[in-house]
């Protein structure tokens, strides 16, 4: 395309200088606008061509840039001939999602700037256990630790500020201190990465799996968690969640089972949005396809009682939080919504009776979380046999049939006002016998709910 096509005054002919800010006015004219640095000599493109073509071996630890310190200006020239000239992987296009990034696995990558880069779909760590332990000889004595430390890429202080690594594999990736603000991480592959002190300052970590990751001192002000799994992930009070955003309303809210808080300030976080846990919604979603899969019974129970187990853990590690921090509400909302989970487990484990008396409980007081409930429940009891003697003891409703309910209710077989009509075969009396019991069902579990509310019992 011609200069007068672009609309550019001058020439851009390739240049001929190692001035950086030439070099991005001519990438930016060739529409490649994250290009920033001059292209790399020949004998380096050679060098790195040579390496690309390298056949990763898992058990020997080799990846073709293994240990290899690479610098912007590599990876801008990998990135451009990536898989014959196609370059990065758009994202955004969803028929390219299935492409294989850049594989830096092993890599020396620390301190470097690598901001703004096309990085989607990166290979930076072991990649899916499942599909690696098939290619490992489990014949000899081994594990898997040597193996994921050597695939591991370093990033360690790295600027990464405002990159696109959607769906980027980054397992046990060492990002100690790395600037990560403003970058693209959505569905990437961050388990168990060391992210101690690393600024995720407005990241996009939707659907991210951060299982067992450790964000020790990590800055996550207002970063995106909506649907991404936190579980079992390493926090500390030095850990910033101020304005972190945990829902997402397509996606849906962050899995917090086995958080590892210690310490970690929750206050700054506005928790109203999330009506459950990542955890409960991943329970709730239908698991047929897996019981497909499912040998023997056992195994077929397991797919669906894990989830619900788990989500109740989630719950009430939360719920202890919480309330340790002073946000009391927050804690009873999640410690309500653990005893949901608990009753659809028993109703799965198919244990009808507990699971009747738990739907009693919810729908009397709320397990001692809806006492709302609790006063419907007490005021229809007495209105509604007060109605009872009202239309069949045809007493006057004001104040007899009234008067005569609320003492059934409390009294225990007192009944006032009957006189002489006070015979066991009458109706009023059997009504106000039976009122009597239901008051009793009513005010022990009111008792028994709030009891485990305030007690932990």
């Amino acid at each position: 395309m011609s200069d007068q096509d672009n609309g550019q005054v001058s020439t851009l002919q390739r240049p001929t200088t190692d001035d950086p800010m030439v070099w991005k006015a001519y990438w930016k004219a060739q529409g490649w606008s994250w290009r920033t640095e001059p292209e790399i000599d020949a004998e380096r493109q050679k060098y790195l061509d040579e390496r690309r073509a390298v056949v990763p071996d898992i058990e020997k630890g080799i990846y073709p840039f293994g240990g290899i310190k690479l610098s912007r200006a590599d990876v801008e020239w990998l990135l451009a001939t990536h898989e014959n000239g196609r370059g990065p992987v758009d994202w955004h296009d969803p028929n390219q999602r299935n492409r294989k990034g850049l594989d830096l696995r092993g890599a020396d990558l620390r301190l470097t700037r690598l901001h703004y880069l096309p990085l989607a779909c990166m290979q930076g760590g072991f990649e899916d256990l499942t599909q690696e332990i098939r290619k490992v000889d489990f014949d000899r004595d081994m594990s898997l630790g040597d193996e994921i430390r050597i695939a591991a890429v370093h990033l360690e202080g790295a600027n990464l500020f405002g990159s696109q690594l959607e769906e980027a594999n980054l397992y046990e990736a060492h990002l100690e201190g790395t600037e990560l603000g403003y970058t693209k991480l959505l569905e990437a592959k961050l388990t168990g990465a060391y992210m101690q002190k690393a600024s995720l300052v407005e990241a996009d970590l939707r659907n991210a799996n951060l299982f067992g990751a450790h964000l020790e001192g990590a800055n996550l002000q207002l970063a995106y968690l909506g649907g991404a799994k936190l579980d079992h992930a390493y926090l500390d009070n030095s850990t910033v969640l101020s304005n972190t955003v945990l829902v997402d309303k397509q996606i849906g809210s962050v899995s917090l089972q086995g958080v590892n808080w210690a310490g970690t300030d929750l206050t700054g976080i506005n928790w109203k949005p999330m009506k459950m846990l990542g955890n409960e919604l991943e329970a709730r979603q239908s698991k047929k396809s897996l019981i497909d899969e499912m040998g023997t019974e056992y195994q077929k129970k397991m797919v669906v009682l894990f989830p619900y187990m788990q989500a109740i853990r989630a719950n009430r590690q939360l719920a202890v939080v919480l309330r340790d921090q002073g946000l009391n509400e927050e804690a009873a909302y999640f410690a309500y919504r653990a005893q949901l989970c608990q009753r659809v487990l028993l109703r799965l484990q198919k244990k009808f009776g507990q699971y009747l008396f738990s739907l009693f409980l919810d729908l009397l007081a709320g397990y001692g979380y809806r006492p709302g409930r609790s006063v419907i429940w007490y005021l229809v009891t007495i209105f509604g046999f007060a109605l009872a003697y009202f239309a069949i003891g045809h007493l006057p409703f004001l104040p007899d049939a009234f008067v005569f309910s609320l003492t059934s209710f409390h009294g225990r077989g007192f009944f006032p006002g009957l006189g002489t009509e006070a015979s066991l075969h009458n109706p009023l009396v059997v009504m106000a016998a039976f009122e009597a019991v239901v008051g009793l069902l009513i005010e022990i579990s009111f008792i028994a709910t709030f009891t485990q509310r305030f007690f932990g019992r």
